[in-house]
């Protein structure tokens, strides 16, 4: 049980974390099949499989697996492939399991209502600021939510390499202002509501504001994928559909799977 109390609280300070199951054992083993054990971010365990050889090469794994996202297994035969007394043989799961990625949303009008449900179902951690008391409630949106000048939040985030911006204001200037903030930081995806035109102003004046090519070309606008959509529900879709796409390496074609 310690192993999982212990993934619980790295996954709630935003830490990733690998969870270790030996799976299946035959004959001698250190540990009998459903061990657990914890690795953390930095390496430091918590729990055991066993010690020895078999758990650094877990360990190992583990953290091979934190860095590509991808489970692994590990099967063994104890004396032979690794040298140990003990003469059984090992089967070991590694879970990679990762703390839901913050994804701030700016705006709390008609497509924020609509697409914050989504997000927050496709296992996000969402922040809905605005500082429109009508409209950023508890009834409106069961998640964070800032009650402050969008802009000033803007100006006080730092990079975050795991998190996710959507820009859906009920106003252009402040919609370019938060671009300014927010693209020269360090985010996983920034994308913005708008029409093709307003996009095309934006780019000139990002770059008359100092910033240069690549990042400008970052911002995700008009966000979403093209479904012809023209309800806030419709467009949230198409903007959900986006975030997952990015998030799965923007490897899907987008185009309905029948063709």
């Amino acid at each position: 049980m310690r192993e999982v109390v212990a993934a619980a609280r790295e996954l709630e300070a935003g830490r990733p974390v690998a969870l270790v199951f030996v799976t299946h054992v035959g004959g001698s083993t250190p540990r009998s099949s459903g061990a657990r054990m914890a690795v953390l971010a930095d390496g430091s365990i918590v729990g055991t499989i066993g010690g020895g050889e078999v758990e650094h090469r877990v360990v190992a794994l583990a953290r091979e697996a934190l860095r590509t996202g991808r489970p692994a297994r590990f099967e063994a035969n104890l004396t032979r492939d690794l040298g140990m007394c003990c003469g059984g043989l090992m089967a070991v799961h590694v879970d990679p399991v990762f703390p839901e990625p913050p994804l701030v949303v700016f705006g709390a009008g008609h497509v924020a209502h609509a697409v914050v449900p989504m997000l927050t179902a496709l296992g996000f951690r969402v922040t809905v600021v605005d500082d429109r008391d009508e409209l950023n409630t508890p009834d409106r949106f069961a998640c964070a939510r800032v009650l402050d000048d969008p802009r000033a939040f803007a100006e006080g985030l730092t990079g975050d390499p795991t998190r996710y911006v959507l820009v859906v204001t009920h106003d252009h200037a402040l919609d370019l202002d938060l671009c300014r903030s927010l693209l020269p930081l360090r985010n996983a995806w920034v994308g913005m509501i708008g029409s093709r035109a307003k996009v095309a102003k934006f780019r000139v004046r990002l770059r008359a504001a100092g910033l240069d090519e690549v990042t400008v070309a970052s911002l995700r606008a008009p966000v979403g994928l093209d479904l012809r959509s023209e309800t806030p529900a419709e467009i949230a879709v198409s903007i959900a559909s986006e975030v997952v796409w990015h998030r799965r390496g923007g490897e899907g074609s987008g185009r309905p799977l029948a063709g």
